[in-house]
Formats: structure tokens, C-alpha cells, sequence
């Protein structure tokens, strides 16, 4: 696990009890083939939390979108858009919490990526994200993001290794493109929902991993970014990185939640 140096520090009377693992929301995010059902299914089991996979089985729009991106990907990103919702909901009106295999909000990151490589015409992506922003008022936000870093050649060797027909299309080129737009949402993400980041290039014991993570939740009560600059212009304070992306995802995260503590089934492939 690793985390800023310049972590904030947790408040004096966070504790696991008050963290309410019970009812904990946990996404679980990362590039395809990283290894994130693996671990949700491991955290799940070890906080006794449903776990809500990608929609891959159920996914009528799979296929055809490796075959042609530029013709799928609206279509596939309205339909991952809409089963993520449908989970959010089951998490919401559950009030038991669970482990999510990819966020809704990492949908906004493919769709910007395909709108920027002309895999989606701009008026398709502002009709995206405009029923983004309007299903954001009826989400509830993750109370931890765990993060796994993995470099895209690996991500490309796992997908081999994992031997997908649908997949088979996959490029490193995509694959580097996808990495530089989850460095850029981690970044902006981070602002609103705690993040654990952890290398993942070399798989760990998925059960140490849930006990550490779990560790690092009842510890931490935000991480942020920050750049410690000497400069007269900063007066040797800490100065927040600016992101990348643009403000959907963590404005999402930010104004889709009304009471900031709302209180979880299956699906969805991440384009």
C-alpha cells in the first residue's frame, strides 16, 4: 500500500467502529485485467459485504465493441453507465454497503478517452455526460477508493493470460491512453473520496491485502495530493495539485450526494 507522505492526518476520533465497516462502500478500481474482481471477491468476504462485479456476462454491446469502437462506444458506454447505476441504487436502498468492481465514476474516464481519440463523436460524449450529471444527484459516492496501479504492458499481459474472445482486440497503444486517464481521475477523485493506492504489477495474498486495506481505512481520513512548494509566490505552503481531467467525476462525487452518508449485484466491462 502506499499512500502521498503528505497525507492528511485523521481526525482524533476515527476509528474502525466509527467507520462503520458493516455498511462500508468500497469501489475497487484499476485497468482491465488488473485484478479487481479477485479482490473484491477476497473484500467482501472478509467484511461480510455483497459485491457488485462488472457486467460482462449480461453485456450485449461486449463484442461488438472491440470489433468497432467507434461505432459501439456510445451505446456501450450508455449501457455500463446504466448498469452501474442500477447497482448504485441496490447499495443505496440496501444500507448494507458492498464492494463495487469498478465505479461508476471510471466510466466518465473511458468515454472522455474515446471522445478524445475520435472513437466518440462530441456530441454523443456531451449527451453522456449530461446523463451522468443528472443520475449524480441519486448516487451515493464510495467511502474508499482502493486503487490498483498496474503498468499497461502487465494489464496486457493478464488479458492474454485470461484469454477473453471479446478482448482479443485490445491494444497497448489503448491500454497506455487508458493509464494516462486513471493517473488523471485518481488525482481528481482523490479530492472528494480517500484513495489507497497499491502497486499491483506483482499480484499479492488477496487476504492480507483485505486485512491492510481494511487497516488503512480505519486509520486515514482523506488523502490528498499535495505539492510542497518553497517559492515566495506559495510562502512555503502546501499547494494542491490541479487535475487533469475534466470536473465530472469528482464534481459528480461532490454534488450527487446530498446527505454525504447515504448507505448494495452484478455486472460491466470497462471499455
Amino acid at each position: 500500500l502506499t499512500a502521498p507522505a503528505t497525507m492528511a492526518a485523521p481526525p482524533q476520533s476515527f476509528d474502525l467502529n466509527e467507520a462503520r465497516m458493516e455498511s462500508v462502500f468500497i469501489g475497487i478500481s484499476g485497468l482491465i485485467g488488473a485484478g479487481k474482481s479477485t479482490l473484491a471477491t477476497a473484500l467482501a468476504k472478509r467484511l461480510a459485504l455483497p459485491v457488485y462485479y462488472e457486467p460482462v456476462k449480461d453485456n450485449v454491446y461486449l463484442d461488438d465493441f472491440y470489433k468497432d469502437m467507434k461505432k459501439y462506444s456510445f451505446s456501450m458506454q450508455v449501457y455500463l453507465l446504466n448498469a452501474r447505476f442500477k447497482q448504485q441504487q441496490q447499495i443505496v436502498w440496501s444500507g448494507r454497503g458492498g464492494v463495487q468492481d469498478r465505479t461508476i465514476y471510471e466510466d466518465s474516464v473511458f468515454a472522455k478517452m474515446l471522445r478524445d481519440s475520435g472513437l466518440m463523436e462530441e456530441r454523443d460524449y456531451a449527451t453522456y455526460i449530461s446523463l451522468f450529471n443528472h443520475m449524480s444527484n441519486f448516487m451515493r459516492k464510495p467511502n474508499i477508493i482502493v486503487h490498483l496501479e498496474v503498468p499497461p504492458e502487465e494489464s496486457l499481459r493478464r488479458i492474454s493470460m485470461r484469454s477473453r474472445d471479446c478482448e482479443s482486440g485490445i491494444t497497448l497503444e489503448y491500454l497506455t491512453a487508458l493509464k494516462a486517464a486513471y493517473d488523471a481521475f485518481i488525482l481528481d477523485i482523490s479530492r472528494v473520496i480517500p484513495v489507497i493506492k497499491v502497486d499491483y504489477s506483482s499480484f499479492r495474498d488477496v487476504e492480507e491485502m483485505a486485512d491492510r486495506i481494511t487497516e488503512e481505512y480505519s486509520r486515514i481520513h482523506n488523502i490528498r495530493h499535495v505539492e510542497w512548494s518553497t517559492g515566495a509566490a506559495t510562502g512555503g505552503s502546501p499547494t494542491l495539485l490541479a487535475g487533469s481531467m475534466s470536473p465530472q467525476p469528482a464534481k459528480a462525487a461532490r454534488d450527487g450526494e446530498r446527505d454525504g452518508d447515504g448507505d448494495g449485484e452484478e455486472a460491466g466491462a470497462g471499455a
